[in-house]
C-alpha cells in the first residue's frame, strides 16, 4: 500500500511539474486560478483513480483478453491477421479503438442511462490537468473497454493494450489543460486542447466526439470548433460538488443534489 501511495505521489509530482508552467505560460482561460472551485474534488478523483480504480481497470481488460482465448471467431481472425507486421496492427487498434470510441461517447451523450454517468465528467466548471481524472469509475470502464476491444481483438499483448492506454491517459491530461497550443498537423490528426474544451460547452450534444480523432468528427459533421474557448464549461443540470456526492450521482432517480 505505501508503494502505490507512493507511485500516486509521484505521479501527481511529474504531471504538476510538467503542466503547471504550462497552462502558467499558456493559459487558455487566464483569469483561472490554480486553487480554482472544483479542485478538491477532481484531486479525490484523481486519488481514486491511481489507487484503486486503475488497478481494477487493468485487471477487468486482462480478464477480457483471457475470454476471447477460446472463441473461435476470434482465434480464427487472430490467425489471419497474426502474420501481418506490429505496427500494421498497432495502427489498426488505434484506429479501430477511435471509431469505437467516437460513437460510444455520441451514444454516451445521446442516450440518458449513459449519460447519467458521463455527466459526472462535464460537471467540472473549469478545466485544467486535475480536472481531466474527474471521471465515474464505471464510466471508465465503459471507455476503457471500448477503446481496447480492437486491441484485444488482434490479439496484442497485455503490454502493448496498457501502453496504448496509457498514451491515451496522457493526451486526455492534455486535451483537458488550461492551455492555447497551436499543434498544427498533430492537432489534426489527434486533437487539441482548444477542440476539446468546446465538447466541455454547456451543450450537450455540441459535438467533438472523437477525442483522439477529429477526422471521425469531420466525417460524421460533429466537428465544432469556433475561435477562441467557451465562456461557460460544465452542464446545465443542477449537481453535486463533493467526490462521493458525484459518485453516487447517477444511481439516484430523480438526480437529487
Amino acid at each position: 500500500m505505501f508503494d502505490l501511495l507512493t507511485s500516486t505521489a509521484h505521479s501527481l509530482l511529474i504531471l504538476c511539474v510538467v503542466f503547471i508552467p504550462l497552462e502558467w505560460a499558456l493559459p487558455a482561460w487566464r483569469e483561472q486560478r490554480r486553487a480554482r472551485r472544483g479542485l478538491a474534488a477532481d484531486l479525490a478523483f484523481f486519488a481514486g483513480q491511481y489507487l484503486l480504480f486503475s488497478g481494477l481497470a487493468v485487471a477487468w481488460l486482462s480478464w477480457l483478453s483471457g475470454q476471447t482465448e477460446g472463441v473461435s471467431v476470434v482465434l480464427a481472425f487472430r490467425e489471419e491477421v497474426g502474420s501481418w507486421p506490429l505496427a500494421v496492427r498497432v495502427v489498426l487498434a488505434i484506429a479501430g479503438g477511435d471509431f469505437l470510441m467516437y460513437w460510444g461517447h455520441r451514444l454516451q451523450h445521446a442516450w440518458g442511462p449513459l449519460w447519467r454517468f458521463h455527466a459526472v465528467h462535464h460537471t467540472s466548471e473549469r478545466l485544467d490537468f486535475v480536472a481531466a481524472h474527474r471521471e465515474h469509475p464505471l464510466d471508465g470502464f465503459y471507455t476503457q473497454t471500448l477503446m481496447n476491444l480492437p486491441a484485444i481483438a488482434l490479439g496484442l499483448e497485455i503490454h502493448l493494450v496498457l501502453g496504448l492506454v496509457a498514451f491515451r491517459g496522457l493526451w486526455a491530461i492534455l486535451l483537458h489543460a488550461n492551455v492555447k497550443l497551436r499543434l498544427g498537423v498533430i492537432g489534426d490528426i489527434f486533437g487539441s486542447p482548444q477542440l476539446h474544451h468546446w465538447h466541455h460547452a454547456l451543450d450537450r450534444h455540441g459535438g467533438n466526439y472523437a477525442n483522439l480523432a477529429p477526422y471521425l468528427d469531420r466525417l460524421f459533421g460533429t466537428y465544432h470548433r469556433p475561435e477562441g474557448d467557451p465562456v461557460q464549461i460544465g452542464v446545465e443540470e443542477p449537481h453535486p460538488r463533493g467526490y462521493l456526492r458525484l459518485l453516487l450521482w447517477p444511481f439516484l432517480p430523480k438526480r437529487r443534489v
